[in-house]
């Protein structure tokens, strides 16, 4: 099966679409305290890449060997992803680290890309 994954996260709030042929999964949530206005709009945007992909497993949306192309607004972290470039941040390196580890152990085909902000998921919000 192929996903489309959008993603998007700020100090208060992260949010997330999944499209998958005709259908579409939208997501928001605020952050958890501990996080709330305490972390910075990337690593924000980390949390939502690790929230939704864990979310959409749950809920059998994405399944084993799915495809997934993910768009993401930050050629920074297209570099991380598809380029494997070191960043200095621990805690994104840690966002990172669960990540792969979904990636890994689901063996999801991912393609990174990307996109300009404004067609990132608050252009595509309802």
């Amino acid at each position: 099966m192929e996903h489309v994954f959008y993603f998007d996260g700020n100090d208060e709030k992260i949010s997330w679409i999944i499209e998958t042929g005709d259908s579409t999964a939208k997501q928001e949530r605020e952050h958890v305290q501990m996080y709330k206005n305490k972390v910075t709009d990337l690593q924000s945007k980390y949390i939502a890449f690790h929230v939704g992909l864990f979310w959409a497993i749950g809920v059998f949306i994405i399944k084993d060997m799915d495809h997934i192309k993910v768009k993401c607004n930050e050629k920074i972290m297209f570099d991380h992803f598809k380029l494997n470039q070191e960043i200095n941040d621990e805690f994104i390196k840690k966002r990172m680290q669960f990540i792969k580890q979904l990636i890994t152990q689901r063996k999801l085909k991912m393609e990174f890309e990307v996109i300009e902000s404004q067609k990132n998921i608050k252009g595509k919000r309802a």
